[in-house]
């Protein structure tokens, strides 16, 4: 890199230090130091400023890049689509809006309806207004209470707070949006019951408990991850989401699933949902359905829920009252149609359940290895590590192992992820989401930095 070159990224990098302000980051230590600044991804790698390369092991960050950094196919169809039109308002439809919604719903049998926004907080806040609606079209307002699950995450708006599990990332946030109810979680590691068989139907009749306890005709819907994500990445167990289900369709309460993370090949299938069969009445996506290349959220909904909102009534506020500016854009849905052609023509979803086998058999022989490790869980390339100091009382390991464990494998040139100031006492496990493209070398050797880590950090 020559002198000129040197010059211009230090400049960047102090533009950045001086007015950028980060996600989820303090800044005072970068008075004395640089931030990591990524300038190049290119498979399942990425580079920083100063020309390390890393192995990410978490798609961006924030387990959005599933088809891997680099795919110019996506790329030229964004660019193309900017030129023949790059925006126009919701309220009218566009070629590649129309175009990945019918692609979309012959993936999600049962749904009809995909609504566009730009974000996965802004998706599940357009299946609560929906919820809310509906309760004052046809409950008058009293059916307004939305379920949602200790643990689960469903964005960071204030009302999509307000439906978080994750108590320490709302602490200074409130008050919060009224009408939200929290349901236990369905960790069978952490069973809440003394007696833990049939853990799955138990769980779930908890939310049951819930419902009654509010009252059956005050609950409008229930909002849930399939697979619990940033919250420790908890598979259902066994009997929870049949009873899930029979639960909702007996008290009437609309089943939303956040698809968020899950959707797009993460967990070895189009959806999440699609391992257990649910049938929901809505779901929500956002992340992996551009991989980051384009801004797209969609909540998508069942033509009964539609229809809900199709009248002839002569009333000029009888219709979902709601906009997204930025769901108007084309380059959104432009994108998700080449990002599923990728999927398709790669056999990823495939590729995703072979390569997951290979990761939880290497996060198991980490297990047998380290008694830290307490338990092991997953679906498709969505894995985490929980680690505990003492594995019969599962007493849980403090974050900061975790942070330094992480912290290690970086420094390796592997990028994992972690809980993290989400869950009192709880941020303990370590989360693994490389892209749905990942080979069985790129998983040793993610496997491999955290056995090198862990030999460092997590010996008790």
């Amino acid at each position: 890199m020559n002198k000129a070159v040197d010059q211009d990224l230090a400049n960047l990098i102090e533009a950045d230090r001086n007015h950028v302000w980060h996600h989820l980051t303090q800044h005072k230590p970068y008075e004395d130091k640089d931030p990591l600044m990524i300038v190049k991804g290119e498979g399942m790698r990425v580079w920083n400023q100063a020309g390390k390369e890393h192995l990410d092991a978490v798609s961006g960050g924030v387990w959005t890049v599933n088809v891997g950094y680099g795919r110019e196919s996506i790329a030229n169809v964004v660019r193309d689509q900017l030129i023949e039109l790059n925006y126009f308002a919701g309220s009218a439809g566009s070629i590649p809006g129309a175009k990945f919604a019918k692609k979309l719903i012959e993936k999600m049998p049962g749904l009809s309806r995909v609504y566009y926004s730009n974000s996965g907080s802004e998706a599940n806040e357009k299946g609560y207004k929906i919820v809310r609606q509906i309760a004052h079209k046809r409950y008058g307002g009293k059916k307004h209470k939305i379920l949602f699950r200790d643990r689960d995450y469903h964005g960071t708006t204030i009302t999509a707070l307000s439906s978080g599990g994750q108590i320490e990332r709302k602490a200074e946030y409130g008050p919060f949006t009224p009408g939200f109810v929290e349901v236990p979680h369905c960790c069978e590691y952490r069973c809440q019951f003394d007696d833990a068989s049939d853990y799955g139907v138990k769980a779930a009749k908890e939310i049951e408990r819930v419902i009654l306890a509010e009252g059956a005709d005050t609950v409008g819907a229930i909002v849930l991850e399939p697979v619990t994500a940033g919250g420790g990445v908890i598979t259902p167990p066994e009997g929870y989401w049949e009873t899930v289900q029979e639960i909702c369709k007996k008290y009437d309460v609309l089943l939303h699933i956040d698809e968020v993370v899950c959707g797009v090949g993460r967990t070895g299938a189009w959806f999440g949902y699609q391992h257990y069969g649910i049938k929901p009445d809505i779901v929500t996506m956002a992340k992996g359905v551009a991989s980051g290349y384009a801004a797209i959220a969609c909540t998508v909904t069942t033509e009964a829920v539609f229809d809900m909102f199709k009248t002839n009534s002569d009333d000029p506020m009888d219709y979902f009252r709601d906009i997204s500016t930025f769901g108007g854009c084309t380059s959104g849905p432009a994108a998700a149609l080449e990002n599923m052609r990728i999927v398709e023509d790669e056999n990823l979803i495939d590729n995703t359940n072979a390569m997951s086998d290979h990761l939880m058999e290497g996060l198991r022989g980490l297990q047998n290895k380290y008694k830290v490790i307490g338990d092991v869980r997953g679906k498709g390339l969505f894995c985490g590590a929980e680690l505990v100091m003492d594995r019969q009382t599962k007493e849980p390991a403090p974050e900061s192992m975790l942070a330094q464990i992480a912290a290690d494998c970086m420094e390796q040139g592997v990028i994992i992820g972690r809980t993290n100031r989400s869950l009192h006492g709880l941020n303990n496990t370590l989360c693994l989401s490389p892209a749905l493209i990942s080979t069985k070398d790129d998983i040793d050797e993610i496997v491999a930095a955290i056995d090198n880590a862990m030999g460092r950090h997590a010996v008790i």
